[in-house]
């Protein structure tokens, strides 16, 4: 069975940036609420021993477990949302991961506009991701509660949530203004470097 994994800071931590309503309710119900639905549909049968990743990649692609899939992954991306963010995030990336990112997309600044032009121009709900792809960093969008997770083609380093409900309390419908603050002061470099070097190491 799946557990609901706690946040990796408190609900108030990413204030003013992203207000402690937004948190409480995105993490407290949404979050929650895909853990309790996958637990429900795997209750009681061979998939719940399994472990997450390891469900969504049994379940993927087939249309029959395609609500099971919908849950486990949003369990998934969500946690690893949480961990993209940091009360002290923003800046720059440094050592490996920086020249990486200068060599594959030109510049920091480069990257910056990539990214967000991916994450506003998701249309409707999904993510916007940072993976290792090949041997080379490639930014994109993904509908829905589709993963870089659900194979082990890409190895995902950082991401953003662009569901509605992840700023619109915040921001409305000004999506670019969440991405730029998402960007400019709570993206967790820490984070991305740490999985960058994981996936170094794993190659």
């Amino acid at each position: 069975m799946l557990e609901l994994p706690p946040l990796p800071y408190g609900q108030d931590a990413l204030e003013p940036h992203i207000s402690e309503k937004t948190l409480s309710f995105h993490y407290g119900k949404h979050h929650k609420g895909y853990v309790d639905k996958a637990n429900s549909m795997i209750e009681g049968t061979e998939l719940d021993k399994l472990g997450l990743v390891e469900l969504i990649r049994k379940v993927a692609g087939d249309s029959s477990k395609k609500g099971l899939f919908n849950n486990a992954a949003q369990v998934w991306n969500h946690d690893f949302y949480w961990h993209s963010m940091s009360p002290k995030g923003g800046g720059e990336p440094k050592g490996a991961l920086a020249k990486k990112i200068a060599e594959d997309f030109g510049s920091f600044d480069e990257f910056k506009k990539t990214f967000k032009e991916a994450g506003a121009g998701q249309f409707g709900s999904g993510y916007c991701w940072l993976v290792l792809s090949g041997g080379k960093l490639k930014v994109y969008g993904t509908p829905n509660a589709e993963t870089p997770i659900a194979d082990t083609k890409d190895v995902p380093l950082l991401t953003t949530d662009v569901w509605e409900h992840t700023y619109y309390l915040d921001y409305q419908n000004r999506r670019p203004d969440y991405l730029d603050v998402f960007l400019d002061k709570l993206v967790n470099w820490e984070f991305a470097e740490a999985n960058f070097e994981k996936a170094l190491q794993a190659a």
